[in-house]
């Protein structure tokens, strides 16, 4: 098992994490894991793919209708007899 050390932390989360872990009757270190552990859980179950990432990025933007330019028929290959 690995080990982490968290420099800095503010006094109130500290006692608010204390007050969390003693709600639940766990230690400190106890609830820690927990919340790291349910919080890696959830990065993990939703995979996402570009497609997906990119519409939520650009929704608030509303939709961009681009035309379509019409397609005609392919050109003869060249002929080099």
């Amino acid at each position: 098992m690995a080990n982490i050390t968290i420099r800095n932390l503010d006094d109130d989360i500290r006692t608010k994490l204390r007050i969390r872990a003693a709600e639940r009757n766990r230690s400190m270190e106890e609830e820690v894991r927990v919340i790291l552990r349910d919080a890696v859980a959830e990065v993990s179950a939703t995979p996402r793919n570009l497609l997906e990432l990119t519409r939520e990025c650009f929704a608030p933007f509303g939709d961009v209708k681009l035309e379509i330019p019409h397609r005609g028929p392919m050109r003869e290959p060249p002929d080099f007899s």
